[in-house]
């Protein structure tokens, strides 16, 4: 029985043959799609865990020189602490400074504790190991996504260039943490992957979970929002029948034919980071205003960048931190990058999701230093550079990646055992 074809699928379908190749082994017998489409994506994936564990014992070895313990680095730095207490304890923690300043812990996001809390009621481990073995797990889950999404577009080579780039970028140490980045990622990169497929259930479930696990997890839920509006827009604007594309009913078929399924999807993709943040603003009093008030008591507001351009002003005229300079310099390539993915021409959701991303990042003030964390799930981003890189020659291709794989290291290493601010 052939496979039936979604009728609104975001993409064009993918060439029937090469969907039989891929799903038919040298030997013959059927293989399931996923496990076809893990067996392309392995080599990727091993690339990615290959370089985040040589950065992992590149930070072990240094961690030791100076007496630190690499695990406890990795496991209860700076947020990592924050989660794994609301993990053990339930929310409720409030430090209060000498100048005013009150830091709550409904700042961070559930799912990440909540999964942690999960795993220690089933598995003997500490908190801090649950959380160690989630990031991990769920890093490799972004790889493949990644992977898959690169490959949709661009084929194998570019596929397997944007995965060792994003695992080689400077913060790329982060995706080793008890840190939510990875969980993210994961997410966002399927339910990307989803739109572009047309699996409009999966997008809008995915797109809940990515708002469940972080603030800038609505850029997700605005990619799938987008898409979906546009998506039945255009469907509605077609003559009777399909449109010169073949593919995308008009409105009356869409009621018959799935079109419940965007309009699930449009529904459900917010719920999860709507649902937080109603949750704590009905905590703490004001539905609407608590948890932007708890946020600000984290220094973190959307300000249009003022906030941001007065810390560049300092990092210009005064002498700082390595880091500090380095998450300018991160930030101002980003910049560069995005304009060039919006040249390229990009499907729709990805360049709604990295829009949104980096508008939240440049925009924000508070904690100028952890920019380039909240641009780790902005993977979109390197599809530029990793289609020049698939381009290049062998010998160039290896020299850069070794450069890269350097710098990724080094700056890994310096950021959890010399940098004295937070990550």
């Amino acid at each position: 029985m052939p496979a039936r074809r979604c009728p609104l699928s975001a993409e064009t379908s993918a060439d029937p043959a090469a969907t039989l190749a891929a799903t038919v082994g040298a030997d013959g017998r059927y293989v399931p799609p996923w496990r076809a489409a893990l067996l392309r994506a392995a080599p990727a994936i091993g690339l990615f865990a290959a370089a985040r564990l040589l950065g992992l014992v590149v930070m072990a070895l240094w961690a030791g020189h100076i007496d630190r313990q690499p695990r406890r680095i990795l496991a209860r730095a700076w947020d990592s602490d924050w989660y794994l207490l609301i993990a053990d304890h339930g929310y409720g923690r409030v430090l209060r400074w000498p100048d005013g300043a009150v830091q709550s812990d409904l700042a961070f996001f559930p799912l990440y504790p909540g999964l942690v809390r999960a795993v220690t009621s089933v598995v003997p481990v500490t908190s801090g190991s649950a959380g160690l073995l989630i990031s991990w797990t769920a890093a490799g889950a972004a790889a493949w996504g990644v992977y898959a999404i690169g490959e949709r577009l661009h084929g194998r080579r570019t596929a397997t260039a944007l995965v060792l780039l994003w695992g080689l970028l400077p913060h790329s140490v982060v995706l080793s943490m008890a840190y939510t980045e990875p969980l993210l990622t994961a997410f966002a990169a399927w339910a990307l992957y989803a739109v572009l497929t047309g699996r409009w259930l999966w997008a809008g479930a995915l797109s809940a979970l990515a708002g469940f696990s972080r603030p800038n997890g609505i850029a997700v839920a605005a990619a799938v929002i987008a898409v979906a509006g546009w998506t039945l827009w255009r469907a509605y604007r077609t003559p009777d029948g399909r449109s010169p594309d073949g593919r995308t009913p008009k409105g009356r078929a869409l009621r018959g034919r799935g079109g419940w399924r965007i309009w699930t999807a449009a529904a459900l993709a917010p719920t999860g980071w709507c649902g937080y943040v109603l949750y704590v603003g009905v905590r703490t009093g004001d539905p609407l205003g608590g948890y932007f008030a708890v946020q600000r008591g984290w220094t973190s507001k959307f300000d249009f960048g003022a906030g941001a351009l007065r810390v560049v002003r300092d990092i210009v005229l005064r002498p700082t931190l390595l880091s500090l300079v380095m998450a300018l310099l991160v930030v101002l390539v980003s910049l560069v990058l995005f304009v060039l993915l919006a040249l390229d021409r990009p499907p729709m959701a990805l360049l709604v999701y990295t829009g949104v991303l980096v508008l939240i990042t440049v925009g924000g003030s508070g904690f100028f230093e952890s920019k380039p964390r909240f641009l780790l799930p902005a993977f979109p981003l390197l599809i530029p550079a990793a289609r020049a890189l698939a381009k290049a020659r062998p010998g160039t291709a290896a020299v850069l990646a070794i450069a890269l794989a350097g710098l990724s290291f080094a700056y890994g290493a310096y950021l959890l055992t010399l940098s004295p601010i937070a990550l």
